[in-house]
């Protein structure tokens, strides 16, 4: 009852079914939510270009703008192709349904293992850097990071669990207060520039270090890869069109075209205002904090910007709690996931997903102890392994099925394909050492899992289908009532056996002689007409001569059934369960998986 309540207040009451189109989430609501991911990575996309850029020397930061332009020209590139992919798929237009229907069960598979994984290290990521933003202001709060980043994620969570759409509004606010703190940046830092003011071109800075990487063609790709975080996020629109108001495909790609142009926009201008003011990383301080500093030194407006650049990192993991049960849903609907993911909780939302996102992010968090740099490895790999089969799927579609305009479609989808496919192979290989080879290994394993699963459903399936069925065979049934002692507990037990069975009969484990001579005398009086068996036990064992006995009466029929009546008591408070022998719950897991015996209960609840 106490759980209950607990879980009432936090979680709130639960939602019936027929309320679920009321669930449904609006455009501004569902940008919030969708695009918290892609959102967030403007604050640390520009800042990997720099990174690598800046080992081949000052000279070579004159890139990050055509690097930064070529990204934006992805970005457009697989927003657009997202678009037609709703299109074609207006009941959800996950990569792993693309990639299956198009390619195969294999690289279907491939997909959804990728973004599963990515959808985990997002969540973990995310509240590690934000938490990191946290103690960078108040180093003091540094050796509890751990804790912080499971006190927000259990936070995030309970949020996701009340439901799809109070979940929106709770997290819309900071959504909404970081996309007007980038416009207020960009927009005081490019007037500074027209005006003249503060933003007069800055040569760029002498840079420590020792002797510069030569500035090659990897390099460069290097730098590209790493500005391409900018790209995860952009798929969840598409994971998540059953979430939208009807029409459901049509909102989602407005939406999608809203994020789309708020990414590049967003994404482009920091990376020109980061070459002009001629901003390089530095581990103390990240970019958009320079460039903030810079265009409104340490104003109110300055910590406004890290204050909800904080919120939308953490925030970023929303994404993941809305997409990654939507995906398992998918993944449980065909058959490669337990069915317990396709169900939908008290609040309309697929909350054992949810959970188990939760669970698994928080080990990975502890694992890593909160280290947002051990994490990014791991990181963006799943993401481009699915744009890569999801866009080729889409290829394949328009040239298989060849409708108005399928040419075009094909070569957009087919630009896609290709480019995010270099970057995969590019992050691949940089990567790789550093821990990328744990996502490359573990979405082989994750495949094998959900070809076992599958196997396992169809095998039920086939096992339990009335094709070619010929009928049930001739039925015995034995009812046993299994007795300890005979007290009122037991009156009750006898009854019910003798209603399904008038040859119910009961059976006695003899430990001590004294004790059976005992309860044959009280069976005389008490035993409502049930002949009573003692079986003997010289070695004080409960299971063995049962077992023997039940192996008895199964070896002389093989369509024999048999029932097993336990009595059991039941202590008015749970503490008291403590002090009585569990002997009912031994016996029904001794015979939890005897084929032909079935064991009920029938408890006699003690009062107050």
């Amino acid at each position: 009852m106490h759980l209950r309540v607990l879980k009432r207040l936090l979680v709130g009451s639960p939602i019936p079914s027929e309320q679920a189109q009321q669930e449904r989430l609006s455009k501004p609501v569902a940008l919030a939510i969708f695009a918290s991911d892609a959102l967030s990575s403007v604050a640390y996309a520009t800042e990997e270009i720099l990174r690598v850029l800046v080992l081949a020397g000052s000279a070579a930061l004159a890139l990050t703008v055509p690097i930064g332009a070529a990204i934006s020209l992805v970005i457009a590139i697989v927003v657009y192709s997202y678009r037609q992919t709703i299109l074609a798929y207006p009941q959800g237009a996950s990569d792993f349904i693309v990639a299956k229907d198009n390619l195969g069960r294999l690289p279907g598979l491939t997909a959804g293992g990728a973004l599963l994984i990515d959808y985990t290290l997002t969540v973990a990521v995310s509240v590690s850097a934000g938490v990191a933003a946290v103690t960078s202001a108040v180093p003091a709060l540094f050796p509890y990071r751990v804790i912080l980043c499971v006190v927000a994620l259990a936070g995030l969570t309970l949020g996701n669990l009340r439901g799809t759409r109070e979940s929106g509004k709770l997290f819309a606010f900071p959504s909404y207060a970081f996309i007007g703190s980038i416009v207020l940046l960009l927009g005081a830092g490019f007037l500074s520039i027209v005006t003249g003011g503060s933003a007069a071109r800055i040569s760029p800075p002498a840079l420590d270090g020792g002797v510069a990487a030569p500035l090659t063609l990897f390099l460069i790709l290097r730098a590209f890869a790493s500005g391409c975080t900018a790209l995860t996020g952009v798929e969840a629109i598409a994971d998540g069109v059953i979430a939208f108001k009807p029409p459901e495909a049509r909102n989602a790609r407005i939406t999608l075209a809203w994020m789309g142009t708020i990414l590049v926009t967003f994404f482009f201008g920091i990376t020109v205002l980061a070459s002009i003011y001629a901003v390089v990383p530095r581990p103390e301080e990240t970019v958009v904090s320079q460039l903030a500093r810079r265009i409104f030194d340490d104003s109110p407006t300055y910590y406004l910007i890290q204050g909800v650049t904080t919120l939308i990192l953490i925030l970023a993991a929303n994404t993941s709690f809305a997409d990654f049960p939507r995906l398992s849903f998918f993944l449980a609907r065909d058959g490669f996931v337990p069915r317990q993911f396709a169900h939908r909780g008290d609040r309309l939302v697929f909350s054992n997903g949810i959970v188990i996102l939760a669970l698994v992010a928080a080990l990975l968090i502890v694992i890593f102890e909160g280290d947002t740099h051990s994490l990014i490895p791991l990181y963006a790999v799943g993401v481009f392994i699915s744009f890569t089969l999801s866009q080729a799927a889409m290829v394949r579609r328009w040239v298989g099925r060849q409708e108005a305009g399928w040419w075009w479609r094909a070569g957009i989808n087919g630009v896609g394909a290709l480019t995010t496919g270099v970057v995969l192979v590019v992050i691949a290989t940089t990567k790789f050492s550093h821990g990328a080879w744990i996502v490359i290994v573990l979405i082989p394993v994750l495949i094998g899992g959900f070809l076992i699963v599958n196997r396992h459903y169809r095998e039920v399936a086939r096992q339990l289908s009335l094709e070619g069925y010929g009928g049930p065979p001739p039925l015995k049934h034995t009812v046993l009532v299994l007795v300890g002692d005979l007290h009122r507990g037991v009156i009750p037990a006898l009854q019910y056996a003798k209603s399904i069975s008038p040859d119910a009969q009961a059976i006695y484990i003899e430990q001590d002689s004294e004790k059976t001579r005992v309860l044959q005398e009280k069976w005389q009086k008490w035993g409502l007409g049930v002949p009573l068996t003692a079986l003997p036990s010289p070695y004080r064992s409960l299971l063995v001569p049962l077992l023997r006995f039940l192996r008895r009466l199964q070896h002389k029929d093989e369509h024999h059934l048999i029932t097993i009546v336990l009595p059991e008591f039941v202590p008015a408070r749970w503490w008291q369960h403590l002090l009585h022998n569990q002997t009912a719950l031994l016996i029904k897991g001794a015979l939890l998986f005897w084929k032909g015996v079935i064991v009920t209960d029938v408890p006699y609840h003690l009062k107050h």
